[in-house]
């Protein structure tokens, strides 16, 4: 009886070259494996089966390193041997296929594929664009995160899309994608601003530093300890403050970041907001440290849009006046005051600090808040009038009455009185 010839025989003439991965999804598994299939399983036990990306990698490498060879006509021959035994080996053909796909590739004249197919494996991967990269950089960084096969099947998608008039338009940023997406679908990826990872910080306009620091940190993971060690210099982000604090030059609002953004970059970016909303106010340089000052008192003071011109004109006005300012809200910042009380102690009014407008003339040392752009813009642009004195009277509402004289300044402050009695939940 004949002897079946082997597959390592069918093979003689090529190079023996690992086998392509192929997914565990989609695929049936093979059947019992007999006769030649059998042989060449046991032949190949004791090889690594690389992935079907290494298997590419491999061929593309001695691709390029083979030299030419002379014309050769094509071995039909064995092509023909080769279908009709695998067709006639059924389950034990796909055995083999899956054993020796490259060889058996290389044969009939066909490349390995160089992109995966679908949306990924499942497998979720950070990919991180930064500013400044561009397409060759961007795919390279794909391919060394197994996101896509090779570098020519996203660089080619590219080429493709610009030559349609369709350029992607990157924004930096890291993105969740996973492993195995073909070129397409990596790049519809990180397209979808919804893959894009960020945390959210939302900062109220009127909180003080140390409330700031605790916000930013519950809102990007980053340590507050890290965070207040950060912020100890101001003169580290160019803020020139005589009380030695970034006290009102971190800018309120909602702010997102990057992952592994560090607590120096956080600090820098809220600064550099607060320089560019003074700017586009019209501070010049110099007056930004006061003009800053002015707006957190008029944040602090005011609660309703209109009234945060008219507390501007107050101090304004007892400024000119050479009048004490005795603002309450200055007088709890000097004193680390925590009770949440709008009414100041006798103590806290007696205090000697640099922020207690009961007992200095002028402005405190520096801001005692964080302002948003509309306190900025009033403590630049007072509306006229001529008020000394303001209280507010309803302090739900924020309903507050500006006045000339100390005479109707008390009577006002009879109604707040009034209104506390009433409500005494909200004054403390």
């Amino acid at each position: 009886m004949a002897t079946e010839p082997s597959w390592d025989d069918i093979f003689q003439a090529q190079p023996e070259e690992p086998r392509a991965r192929r997914s565990e999804a989609g695929r049936p598994a093979p059947g019992p494996v007999t006769g030649v299939a059998a042989a060449a399983a046991a032949a190949s036990a004791s090889r690594p089966l690389p992935s079907r990306r290494a298997a590419r990698e491999e061929q593309d490498a001695r691709a390029a390193t083979r030299p030419p060879k002379p014309p050769r006509k094509r071995r039909w021959g064995w092509i023909v041997v080769l279908v009709l035994v695998l067709g006639a080996l059924g389950g034990a053909g796909v055995a083999a296929w899956s054993l020796f796909e490259p060889q058996i590739r290389e044969v009939l004249g066909i490349q390995l594929p160089n992109d995966y197919e679908g949306s990924g494996n499942g497998e979720e991967v950070d990919v991180t664009i930064v500013d400044g990269d561009i397409g060759g950089t961007i795919a390279q960084t794909l391919v060394d995160l197994d996101v896509t096969m090779t570098y020519q099947a996203f660089y080619d998608l590219l080429l493709e899309k610009e030559a349609a008039g369709e350029a992607p338009n990157f924004i930096p940023g890291t993105y969740t994608l996973q492993r195995e997406m073909s070129a397409e679908s990596a790049l519809a990826a990180l397209l979808d601003e919804s893959n894009r990872r960020t945390a959210t910080v939302q900062i109220p306009e009127g909180v003080v530093l140390a409330r700031e620091l605790e916000l930013i940190s519950a809102g990007t993971g980053l340590p507050l300890e890290e965070l207040q060690a950060a912020a100890e210099d101001p003169a580290d982000y160019g803020v020139d403050n005589p009380a030695g604090t970034l006290e009102g030059y971190l800018f309120p609002a909602t702010w997102t970041f990057d992952p592994g953004v560090t607590p120096e970059q956080v600090i820098q970016q809220l600064v550099d907001r607060t320089v560019q909303e003074l700017d586009e106010a019209g501070v010049p340089e110099k007056e930004r440290h006061r003009v800053l000052t002015i707006a957190s008192l008029v944040q602090r003071e005011a609660r309703l849009p209109d009234d945060f011109y008219k507390v501007s004109r107050v101090i304004q006005n007892r400024l000119k006046a050479d009048m004490m300012l005795q603002f309450d809200s200055t007088s709890h910042y000097g004193a680390d005051s925590t009770s949440g009380s709008v009414f100041t102690t006798d103590e806290e009014r007696a205090a000697k600090n640099d922020y207690n407008t009961y007992q200095m003339t002028g402005l405190p040392i520096g801001p005692i808040a964080a302002p948003g752009a509309t306190a900025i813009d009033a403590a630049m642009n007072p509306v006229d009038g001529s008020w000394l004195y303001f209280v507010a009277v309803n302090l739900e509402s924020g309903e507050t009455e500006f006045t000339n004289t100390i005479a109707e300044h008390e009577q006002a402050v009879a109604k707040l009185h009034a209104w506390c009695r009433s409500n005494p939940d909200y004054c403390g």
